[in-house]
Order: structure tokens, then sequence, then C-alpha cells
């Protein structure tokens, strides 16, 4: 608990995204869905969850990043007067962001090159290779991986789009981080429409190298007007650097292990997102495989699909409010029987092919 959090703040992103966005064919915004079973189960007013298992044709938030960003990387050599020449876009991923990578890229008529680390789902690899992409599975932690593929994109035509930032790489990750704003943009709308006229007072966010966590910080410490809302950091023990580090004071490497939040399974937070994660991030807290598969199949019987790594979020925010200590967690949360929650549930089940009740 990070008590001092809420009066950190930050320029806000640009609106540019949220506008590439709205004008694609097949945009439309993910559904908020509230789930009242929830907010009794939890002690709170309303509960909605941000379902992201059907973003922009793939089961995941991450094609936001990578659609900006890769639009944003050609507009630009366009616009330098470079040969328009076939690029290779090079990416590391636990499985959701090289699939949108790959998808985009081949979209664009571009090609695409894929570090897939150890722990990854095979049938999450052969989707990536579906969208066309080449494939490199590298025998080691996604840390290993992404060194990978910052060396294989070191050559003319290639292109470094990564969601953790690299030193001369930072450009594109910020591009990505302001893809992910997008989301925030639409739970705006989406709650006004539904009755909800202030800040909610809980976000609960899953967090791999915290670049959608940087996105969801911006989005909600960059505003002037009333109570910012308390904003949750979930990852999973096996790889808990965020936690690690906001408990050092410092970003740190943590050696990962495996987990069926595979999409969560980072080492080392985004340098970029570190500034924002240890100044406006609220909390943050580690939970096991069985609980991410307790609350994936929680989430299920109320008609949301989510896999491990969206399931965390609800995962993480039962954590935090059960147990010892339960009810100072709620107190600094600022949680009582009226307050709104909204948990981002980040894949749906077709993009982590684990079958959590076979894990831990």
């Amino acid at each position: 608990m990070r008590p001092d959090a809420g009066g950190w703040h930050c320029a806000p992103a640009s609106a540019e995204a949220r506008a590439f966005h709205a004008e694609l064919p097949d945009y439309v915004p993910t559904t908020l869905t509230e789930l009242p079973a929830l907010a009794v189960e939890l002690g709170v007013g309303r509960v909605f969850v941000k379902d992201e298992s059907c973003r922009l044709g793939l089961p995941a938030f991450k094609a936001l990043g990578a659609s900006w960003a890769i639009h944003r990387v050609l507009a630009e050599r366009a616009a330098d007067g470079i040969q328009p020449d076939p690029v290779t876009f090079v990416a590391a991923t636990d499985g959701n962001h090289g699939r949108a990578v790959a998808r985009m890229a081949r979209r664009h008529g571009q090609h695409a090159h894929v570090f897939v680390p150890q722990g990854v789902h095979p049938r999450a690899v052969a989707a990536i290779v579906d969208e066309g992409a080449k494939v490199t599975e590298v025998p080691a932690p996604y840390d290993e991986a992404v060194r990978r593929a910052a060396e294989a994109a070191a050559v003319p035509d290639a292109v470094l789009v990564q969601d953790t930032a690299l030193p001369g790489h930072e450009r594109i990750t910020e591009w990505i981080v302001e893809g992910y704003s997008t989301l925030c943009a639409e739970i705006d709308e989406q709650l006004a429409a539904q009755g909800v006229t202030e800040e909610p007072a809980v976000v609960c966010v899953p967090v791999g190298v915290g670049s959608l966590a940087q996105a969801v910080i911006t989005h909600y410490r960059s505003r002037g007007f009333g109570p910012a809302p308390a904003l949750l950091a979930v990852e999973p023990e096996a790889a808990a650097c965020v936690l690690a580090s906001l408990t050092r004071g410092e970003a740190v490497g943590v050696a990962t292990g495996e987990t069926a939040m595979a999409g969560l399974n980072c080492g080392t937070p985004s340098s970029l997102a570190w500034p924002y994660l240890h100044g406006g991030l609220d909390a943050a807290v580690a939970v096991p495989d069985s609980a991410a598969a307790r609350a994936a199949a929680r989430l299920a019987a109320l008609g949301v699909s989510s896999g491990p790594c969206g399931a965390a979020a609800l995962a993480g925010l039962r954590l935090v409010l059960t147990g010892a200590g339960a009810d100072a967690r709620r107190t600094a949360l600022g949680l009582d029987t009226t307050s709104v929650v909204v948990l981002l549930s980040t894949e749906g089940t077709a993009a982590n092919p684990h079958h959590l009740v076979e894990d831990r």
C-alpha cells in the first residue's frame, strides 16, 4: 500500500491514438460489463469489467498499441522519403503482443519476426505463425527474448516494436503506451453512459512490464478534477518485478518462474513505465496461479471470457480485500459499500491456452 500516490500528477496522453483507432474499419469499443454479483461479494457498490476478449479481431488489448505504433513508424518513413520496401517489425512476446504486431504488420503488407521465450503455450506460438510471422523460440525467460529481438532489429529495414522500453527505442514504446490510452477513454464514456458521474474508487490493472499500467496511470493522474481513483497493480507471484521494485524504491529485475499468466511473466519493469509506476500506483499485489484460476472461473460463470492474465485483476482485488489487515487496506483504497470498481480483463480465454484448473 502506497498512501501518497494519489497526489502524484503527470502530463496527459495525446488524443491522436483514439482518433486513429476510431477510423479503423474494425474498431468497436470493447464492452464494459457490470457484474452486480461481484459487487455483493466484494462489499462495494458497483463492479465493472472492461472485457478485452475481442479487440480489433484479436483476443487481447495489445492490438491497440501495436496498431498505433506501426502506423506511426510507417507514416514517419513515408514522410522522410524512405523507399516503401517491406519493413520487418521485430518483437519479443509472451503471446499477445507478438500476435498483435504480426497481425498489424500483415495488414500493412509488411513482415514480422517474433521472439518467444520459454513457457509460452505451443498454441499461442502457432497463432503468431498463423499471422504470417517468422517465429524464433528462445529457450530462456522473457528478458532474454527481448534482448534477442533488439539484436535482430539492428539491421536495415527492421524496426523493433517492443512494449518495454530499450535504449534507443523509447519513442516506439511511447507510441504503444499511447495506443493503450484508447481503452481508458472508452471506460470514461461507458461509465458515464451507465450513470457513473464520478471517477471510480479503484481501478485494477494486470501488470507485466508495466506499459498498460503506465497508460492507466497517465489517464487518471493527469486530470485536474475530483478525487483520483486508487490504482492497484496485480502480478503473478512467479514474476512480481513491479512489487519488488516498489518495495526497494528502485527498478529491479527478478528471476521469473512458471505461471499460467504467461503475458505477465516479465522480470523487469519497462524503464519508460517505471517513473509512472513508482509515482502513481496506490497498491501492488502478487497472486498465485490458483487465485487467477478461481477468478477466471468466477468471471466465466458471470458471462465474461477472461484468460488468466485478465482474471488477475479480480484475483488481486480479492486478495487485497481478504485476510489479516483487509479492513485497513480497504480503508486505504477508499472503498465502502457505495464504491465503484473497474477491473481490466486484458485478454479472453482464446488468448491463452493454459488450462488453469490443471495448474497449481
